[in-house]
């Protein structure tokens, strides 16, 4: 113990680093941390802390980790059935850094098989995704909702530009070849539909002028996309053509199948040029806006 030094100012005497030693492992108890021990006795450096803590175990609460004990518990669980640091973070929805604290005093796993790993990562991706989906779906929906705020009620003119805008994008029109004014709307979502809709009243449509038809595959519940559009439209079903029918290809793979799926709508305006021609004029005015700045 003579070779204890404070502050490099040399060789101490057996008493004094006797009670030294007594101090640092007394404030060691007491929770203190090194770097508290080393500032209220005035040691220079960690070679004479080390010296005068030698043979004092650590404080219990060195030895865990600052994050919840179910956390980590549940780490070393997953860590002893084979999984690493990666798979681990996947699954607890921690970084790996926080595993590493957690797990490093255990023993590696053996290798896996490619299988295996690939089993396990697929695991872990998914119970993480379980948990990080709602947290996202959290956040886009922030920001839908405070881009909706911003745009608030809307104009007549407002209206008038964006169904116009609308309708050029999924309406029928006219080509050099075949020459057609007459307002033709066509569409699966139900929302773009009822706006449309409106459009058509802001325009001056009377809804005497239209008429209705739904297409849909032929394997899909026919009825009950007739009375979703019916409901949508609040239109009579007299103003409903018959429905057409897609034939089904077996051998191509659909995505819009389900409870969820209710074909699309064709909405047909009779007597319709006049209107075909004044949104051929609002849809030039808009595109010929100026640059964004």
């Amino acid at each position: 113990m003579n070779s204890i030094q404070l502050n490099g100012t040399g060789p101490r005497p057996s008493g004094t680093a006797e009670r030294l030693r007594e101090r640092a492992i007394a404030l060691r108890r007491a929770g203190h941390s090194r770097r508290e021990i080393k500032q209220i006795l005035g040691i220079g450096s960690n070679q004479t802390l080390n010296e005068a803590l030698h043979g004092e175990p650590p404080p219990e609460w060195t030895r865990r980790p600052r994050a919840k004990d179910d956390s980590r518990t549940r780490a070393r669980e997953l860590r002893e059935q084979g999984l690493d640091y990666e798979e681990i973070a996947g699954a607890l929805g921690v970084s790996k850094s926080s595993v590493s604290l957690w797990v490093r005093d255990m023993p590696r796993p053996e290798r896996l098989s490619y299988e295996e790993c690939r089993k396990r990562s697929a695991e872990g991706s998914r119970v993480f995704w379980e948990a990080e989906r709602p947290a996202r779906e959290t956040q886009r929906e922030a920001v839908r909702a405070a881009a909706a705020g911003k745009i608030g009620v809307l104009s007549k003119r407002e209206i008038l530009i964006a169904g116009a805008i609308a309708y050029w994008c999924e309406g029928a029109k006219s080509k050099p070849h075949r020459l057609s004014e007459r307002v033709v709307f066509i569409n699966s979502d139900p929302g773009l539909i009822r706006f449309f809709l409106r459009f058509l009243s802001e325009a001056g449509v009377e809804p005497a002028q239209l008429r209705f038809r739904v297409h849909i595959h032929e394997s899909a519940d026919v009825h009950g996309a007739e009375q979703f559009w019916l409901s949508v439209t609040g239109a009579e079903p007299e103003k409903f053509h018959r429905t057409v029918l897609k034939t089904h290809n077996p051998r191509t793979v659909r995505k819009n199948i389900g409870a969820d799926y209710h074909g699309c709508l064709i909405i047909d305006v009779r007597q319709s040029a006049d209107l075909y021609r004044r949104i051929e004029g609002w849809v030039r005015a808009a595109l010929k806006s100026g640059p964004v700045s």
